[in-house]
This record gives structure tokens, sequence and C-alpha cells, in this order.
């Protein structure tokens, strides 16, 4: 526990660099380049608010959920606020949390406030926002966080009534209570407990709060709406204090006590953003694009939002199985892993190798007890939300790393997880490929495409003839005839019904979140066996050219999901994300420079739609942050970091406790984005990859770049 303590909150100074490796700003502020608002506009769905890395309290606005683009429980259209709620999930593409809603009221009838986005500020681990309720009455709300507590501090304008407003009935998206309770402990201490069913179908939370001032309890609908008394608002602010716990109210009192015991709200706020700084400072820029910088620390910021510590300061933990347990290790929530293990969990490895231990027991512990890996786990609940089995190569690239893994109990576990017959999987074992004319559910190539992911990567941690027989599944679908992978029935017959840009036809969706454009180049475990299934290495170049050029309709009823276009490549679904570096695959790595810099000079902005897409809980934004850095993880197991086009003159990377990666960039400028020659560690290097272990290891890549293609990372014996 107390590892993962240090981590986030510990008030220490801030990480040491060798003088070489320091810019001018090496002892700056950090926070002061994130943009906390990059993305909560659009389809970004990112969450608005306080908390510290890695935090189970995200606390900050509640709007009125108003659909799709809502599921943080914000949209920086709206201005409608109905509360300072304690959960909320971040750049999800489905709504859940939004637990224990506070708002600070002068009117006993008062149900919500309309705001102005000019009266909010927010930066990592603060926020405020004036209400106004008419004429001279105000109230300023303000807003920060611990691991697992919330801080509020409302002042008011001096009038003769002020209430606090609990709302217990109403969560984000689908997120509806089952039961809650309120009670007054003491005169300054209010407790109970929320029980919910949405997304996360059993989700379980309890509080305590503890207030600055005498208070009284007012129940108004039974225990799911409330007000919270203290005669007169003067000027002094009352000050909330608030323990959130999966387990118990005990374990909310506990959690609080050790998190914040004082009533020292500037202290919070300080230790908060040394918390972030901490963590922003594992990678330092140097660059004079103030622009970029904004982008880069906010897409860093956003890759610590989650996954969540869910345990207490004591160790327990409400499991899979709805029981208490207690670990010897942080239990963690929130895996978004169909998306996060693309890139997420790859820049993970680089930053956080203390983390690693944490993820991996968490996901081996909810083997144990739901007797499957998780596949988007949420608060202690399974959502099997997307396809694929995604915490596979999560632990094989752990496995491969060289970290601490239950090597014996993760085999285990993916052969259990495969061999099942949920989710399509006695299919796949029994015809080598999932018929779609056999799997009522659709999405027959979405599902055979990211299990073929999943028994590549496991095949490389367990010597299984099964595993690399279906790593080679996704051939099965693929059609030479059109250069496509299409659905197939069980007679071994191609669908009939085809259209290469729709991503649904007729209510027939044989891909996930994508169409056949976009799922042709979904083998990341294999590029050399899909390249060999076009007649040529010209053939593959030559459609993955197409891509990014050719335009056609998703049609009507395509998801949502599928934006950022730039032809048919979708920056916007993940599914696209490594697609611009498989030209490094067949000696081309200056086609992979190009698209990579038009990607991030268009996909990223630092505006509230300053995302192309949902952020999905930090795949987004590490897709930006490795590629900024000019390196990217293709096989999403195995550690073989694919060179881009370093977007900054200089990043250095902690990569260890006294270990530390930099990559220069000299010449770098907007014209100039192809690399000329390389060095590393001040030998000469020519290969258009660099693997983990040389990274891990620390040194210096030292990249001369030119405005024109060169030959570097052309040869066969240089391509990954």
């Amino acid at each position: 526990m107390r590892r993962f303590l240090a981590l986030g909150l510990a008030a220490l100074p801030m990480v040491s660099m060798h003088a070489n490796h320091l810019d001018d700003e090496a002892q700056s502020d950090l926070t002061i380049f994130v943009d906390p608002t990059i993305g909560t506009g659009g389809h970004g769905h990112v969450f608005l608010g306080a908390n510290v890395p890695f935090g189970f309290v995200q606390l900050g606005p509640t709007e009125p959920n108003r659909g799709w683009d809502w599921c943080s429980g914000y949209h920086a259209s709206d201005s409608i606020l109905l509360g300072f709620a304690h959960t909320h999930l971040s750049g999800t593409g489905c709504g859940d949390l939004g637990d224990i809603r506070f708002l600070p009221v002068t009117s006993r009838d008062r149900r919500q406030y309309t705001f102005a986005h000019d009266d909010e500020e927010c930066r990592p681990g603060y926020y405020s926002l004036l209400l106004r309720a008419g004429g001279n009455d105000t109230v300023k709300a303000e807003l920060t966080a611990t691991l697992r507590t919330g801080f509020h501090r409302y002042t008011f304008t001096p009038s003769d009534s002020a209430f606090v407003l609990i709302d217990m009935e109403w969560g984000t998206g689908w997120d509806r209570v089952t039961d809650c309770h309120l009670e007054q402990e003491s005169p300054r201490r209010i407790a109970g407990w929320r029980h919910s069913s949405g997304w996360a179908d059993r989700q379980k939370l309890f509080f305590v709060a503890e207030f600055s001032k005498d208070v009284s309890l007012e129940k108004l609908r039974h225990d799911s709406l409330a007000l919270v008394g203290f005669g007169n608002a003067d000027a002094s602010p009352l000050l909330v204090k608030v323990g959130l716990s999966a387990v118990s109210i005990q374990n909310a009192s506990d959690n609080l006590a050790s998190e914040n015991a004082s009533w020292d709200f500037e202290r919070v706020v300080r230790e908060a953003r040394t918390a972030w700084n901490r963590q922003l400072g594992k990678i330092r820029i140097a660059t004079p694009d103030e622009h970029l910088k904004r982008i880069f620390y906010t897409s860093l910021y956003h890759t610590m939002v989650a996954p969540s510590v869910f345990c207490d300061v004591n160790g327990e933990y409400r499991g899979s199985d709805g029981l208490v347990h207690k670990a010897s290790f942080t239990n963690l929530t929130t895996f978004s892993l169909w998306d996060t293990y693309r890139a997420w969990h790859p820049l993970s490895t680089l930053i956080h190798p203390e983390l690693q231990d944490d993820i991996a027991s968490t996901m081996l512990t909810i083997y144990d007890e739901q007797k499957t890996l998780p596949v988007w786990h949420l608060m202690g609940c399974e959502t099997n939300c997307m396809v694929g089995c995604p915490a596979i190569p999560v632990l094989a690239d752990q496995m491969l790393k060289g970290f601490k893994v239950d090597a014996e109990k993760a085999v285990s576990a993916m052969r259990t997880s495969t061999g099942s017959h949920r989710r399509a999987h006695d299919l796949l074992w029994k015809h080598g490929y999932i018929p779609y004319d056999l799997d009522p559910a659709n999405e027959s190539i979405g599902k055979g495409m990211e299990y073929a992911i999943a028994y590549g990567c496991a095949a490389k941690v367990c010597p299984d003839d099964n595993f690399k027989r279906l790593a080679k599944s996704y051939s099965q679908y693929f059609d030479p005839r059109s250069g496509f992978m299409r659905a197939k029935s069980s007679k071994g017959e191609f669908r009939k019904e085809f259209d290469p840009f729709a991503a649904e036809l007729n209510k027939i969706k044989d891909y996930t979140e994508g169409n056949a454009w976009q799922y042709v180049w979904l083998v990341p475990h294999d590029v050399r066996g899909l390249i060999a299934l076009f007649a040529s290495e010209k053939a593959f170049e030559s459609k993955l050219d197409s891509l990014f050029i050719v335009e056609g309709d998703l049609g009507k009823d395509a998801p949502p999901d599928i934006t950022g276009l730039i032809g048919q490549y979708a920056h916007g679904n993940e599914p696209s994300h490594h697609v611009a570096y498989l030209y490094n695959y067949i000696g081309q790595p200056w086609k992979t420079a190009r698209r990579v810099r038009q990607i991030m000079l268009t996909q990223y902005q630092d505006t509230p739609d300053g995302l192309c897409g949902n952020e999905d809980v930090g795949q987004m934004s590490a897709w930006y942050v490795l590629s900024a850095m000019g390196i990217y993880q293709v096989d999403p197991a195995g550690g073989r970091f694919v060179l881009g086009s370093p977007l900054f003159d200089e990043v250095t990377m902690q990569v260890g406790p006294d270990r530390f990666f930099t990559i220069k960039a000299s010449g770098n400028s907007p014209e100039a984005i192809y690399i000329q020659s390389a060095t590393l560690n001040g030998k000469k290097y020519t290969k258009s990859y660099v693997d983990f272990s040389d990274i891990a290891k620390g040194g210096v890549l030292e990249i001369r770049m030119g405005s024109k293609p060169s030959k570097y990372g052309t040869q066969k014996n240089d391509c990954p």
C-alpha cells in the first residue's frame, strides 16, 4: 500500500535529473501547461474537476443526462449544474458513476443552477465555480481531493439561510440507485451509503461527510434527497470533507482520518498539485511551442485519471464476487482494456514501472474472483463491454518485459479465459474462425480479429500449439480478391452482402465500431503475416496508401465512435491507432513520419473540442504522448517501439528510480519531419525501432531530422 500512496500523494521533492537532461523549465510547475477543459467538448467525454493521479475520488460538476456526449457527466456545451459528484468516468463511451452529489444552495427549493463557463477555474487538483442565484446572491464552490476523499469549500454571500443539497438518487448515464441511506452521526457528521445499478450492475459506495459547522439533516425524499442546513451564512466559508469507500462507512471514516485529518483546504490543494507535478515530471520536453506543451502535458494528465485506486487505507476492497477482501497490493479499478492495451499500457511500462505489480496483481485477483480475466472492469463489476480478451496482451507484455507477474497463474488465466464457451470462443476453437451464421451477437470479425491478437500475445509466453494456431486465425477472414477481411459462414463462404465503407449494412454488423477499410490492418501481433496475405509488399503499400485518401459513406447507422477520419483511417477509434506505423515494416518509415505528424497536428488541439474522439480512459492521449516522443509500440506484447517523427527537440523520460532515457531530435521543425540518421548511446543506429530493454536501462537516442525522406530504416534488417 505504501508504494502507491507515495506515488500519488507524498509531498516529496520533484524528481531530480542530471544536468544534461534539463531544459530551462526543469524545476517549473508543469501543471500550468495542463488545460483540463481540453476534451470536454465534441466527443472527448473527459472528466472535469479535482482529483489526484489514479485517485478513487474524481470530484467535479455534474450536468443533466442529455445523451452520449455526457458520459462523464459534463459537456462544455451545457450550462446547467445539478451538483458536485464524487465519482466520474473519463472519456468512456458509456455513462456511469456520478455518486454522492452535493449542491450548495441558499434556497430550500433550488435544485440546480445555470452557470457560465467564464465563472469556472480548473487546474490539476483544483476546481472552482461561481454560482449565481440572482442579484448579489452567489456561492463560490471550490473543490480539491486526495486519493479517497473529496474536499469542498463553499463561500456564500451572507444570507439568512444556507444549505447543502445531497442527492443520492441520480447518477450519470445508466446509473440508478437501488438502495441508499443517510444518517446524522453527530452535530457535524453525516454518513450513508448508495447502492446502484448501471454499467456497473451492483455498485456499492459508502461515505462520511464532516462539516466545519454544526448542521441539521432534513430528509426530503426518504434517504435519496436531503437538505443539510447550517443556519445563517456569514463571511466564513463552509468546509465539507467527504471520505469514500466501497466497503463500509467505517472504512470511509478511516480513509478520511488517514488522508485528510485537518481543515486546511489550501494545503490539500498544494499536495494535489505536488502529486501531479511528480507524475507529470516523469517526462520533460524541450520545445518553444507553448501550444504543443499544453497539448502534451494535458494528454499526459489525462493518462493518469485511471486506473483508479479501489481499496481502502487498510487494504480492504470489494471484489468481483461481491465479497470484501484484503490485499497486500493496491487494488485498482476502471480498466478500459479494449482501448488501453494498445498504447496506455505500453506507455505505463515505461514511465510507471512501479505500477505494473499492482496492475498484474489486480487482474489476476479479478480472475480468482470471477474465474475469467477482466474485459472492462468497473467498481468491482465486470461489464463485459467490447470484444476480445484484452487483458491477455497486457499480462503478456508485462511478462516479456520482466515485470513481476505470477507467470503460472497468468498462463492458467489465459487458458481458462480463452477456453470457455462464453463470447464465441467455442466457435473459434471448432472452426478456426467465428462463422457469422452461428454467432447471433454479430461482430464476428471484430471478435475474431481481437481474439487472434490475444492468442498471439499468449503464444509468446506459453508454447501452446492452439495459441499459435489461433494467433493466425485472422487469415481466415482475408478475401484476396477484394483485399479486405470479410465475414465467413460455417460453410466457408464469404457473406454476399459487402460494402467496405459501411460500418453496418442492412442491420448487419460484422465489425466492432469500424468497417472493412479499418479492420484489414488489425493484426499488430503479426504484421509480417498480414503482409504475406497480399500479392506483394507493393500491393500492401498501395492498399495502405489508399486507406488515408479513399472516401466513402460509413452509412446512416454507423456508430458515433468512428471519428477523426483521414480518408478511411479513423483516429477517433482504437483499432486504427497502430496503422500509420505499419509503413516501417515495409521499409517506408518516411511515410509513417508523414502520417503520424498529420495525425498529431490535425486530431489534437488545445480547445474543448481538442480530441477527435472519446478519450477512452487515457488511450487517445497515450497515443499522442508516445507519438510526440517519436515512438509507438505496434505489437501489444514484447516492447518493440517503432520510430515515427519526434515532435519535440528533446524528450527525457524517467524510466526508473535513477534511470532516464532521452530522445534528442536535432534540426527538428514543422518541415523537417523525417529521420536522416541516429545514434544510440553514441553508436550509429540504423533500425526504425528501439526495444523496451534499451529504453528501460536508460540512455540517449540522438536523431538528426531533415525536410526530405532519407534511406534511414529502409533496409530489411532495420525494419521491425
